[in-house]
């Protein structure tokens, strides 16, 4: 099986690589795929150097599957060239996830959707993969009505430039940065650009993602994003209203019981979950559950997830996965 990576020298494109090495894809050829100025070099993927490619060259080796972490200006334009030659791209930009014709795909919950047909699959923003995780089993239990999320995102969300800026910023070095403010000691009400509503596009995308995702635009999603001074992942405070009544031990037994999120909700232990303890790991930790005592049949709860991780390399490599096993 031949793999292309499309943005194999960036961050998230590293950390694919990564993940690829880990799991079980049967990979006859890795494809490593960058911009002009890093065709030629090489990377390392088990133990064996392989030279970046041109997008071009790659379409026309036509892998069996290309996963995309290069920007959605570079998804628009060549995503669509290896779909022509039978590639089934699976993009982590934004380009295609709000496409009417393109599924949004999180295998735990929707991966069954993906068909034969299927030749661009989107991989959801990395702040609402971990969020819907924990949303899923809630709704099929209690039918949600309405989500209140306030986010507290890793630098590495922003990429290479604002880990730089982070690290200038410590060390007291003047250098190019990613954020309108300092990060360092800060905290930025601010991911992504303001929209004519005066939210932000990444937190219009917790909104517009999650309900289809869940497939229900009756669920109400509003967020306030946040980017705070972090590495090991984003973490979300959330509060949920529904229409069924519940019991504590009914939520966290649905928690325990979904594939791919961890209970960790041990407050006289001091057991929650960090960004700290989630980097590096491929679950979506939850905890900090409790209800809410100002309204009928609500809840509080604290989501954290690796966005390097599940929140984009390990849920796309995971929905090729489900490809191979499914062949579809």
């Amino acid at each position: 099986m031949n793999i292309a990576v499309v943005g194999a020298t960036g961050m998230v494109g590293q950390v694919m690589l990564e993940v690829l090495q880990e799991r079980n894809l049967p990979i006859t050829n890795l494809i490593p795929v960058a911009s002009q100025r890093s065709v030629g070099k090489e990377i390392s993927f088990n133990n064996e150097l392989h030279k970046v490619v041109s997008l071009q060259d790659a379409v026309d080796l036509a892998p069996d599957i290309a996963l995309f972490s290069a920007g959605g200006d570079t998804s628009l334009e060549w995503a669509p060239k290896f779909a022509e030659v039978g590639t089934i791209v699976i993009d982590n930009s934004s380009a295609w996830r709000m496409h009417k014709d393109k599924k949004l795909v999180v295998p735990e919950i929707n991966a069954n959707q993906i068909t034969a047909n299927d030749r661009i699959i989107a991989n959801p923003n990395c702040s609402t993969i971990q969020l819907v995780m924990v949303l899923k089993p809630l709704h099929d239990l209690f039918t949600i009505k309405r989500v209140v999320v306030s986010t507290y995102q890793s630098i590495t969300g922003t990429g290479v430039k604002a880990v730089r800026q982070l690290e200038n910023e410590y060390n007291n070095i003047e250098g190019e940065r990613a954020y309108p403010h300092q990060i360092h000691k800060n905290a930025l009400p601010h991911c992504d650009i303001f929209l004519d509503n005066d939210y932000t596009k990444e937190e219009m995308k917790l909104t517009n993602e999650t309900k289809k995702i869940l497939g229900d635009d009756s669920v109400d999603v509003v967020a306030t994003a946040v980017r705070i001074p972090v590495v090991g992942g984003h973490s979300e405070s959330v509060n949920i209203e529904f229409e069924k009544p519940f019991e504590i031990e009914q939520v966290k037994t649905a928690l325990k019981n979904f594939d791919g999120i961890s209970l960790e909700d041990n407050p006289s232990a001091n057991s929650y979950p960090m960004p700290l303890s989630a980097y590096g790991q491929d679950e979506v930790f939850v905890g900090r559950i409790r209800r809410d005592f100002t309204i009928a049949n609500g809840l509080n709860l604290w989501i954290v997830s690796d966005n390097l991780r599940k929140g984009a390399a390990t849920n796309a490599v995971q929905i090729a996965e489900y490809i191979v096993a499914n062949k579809a």
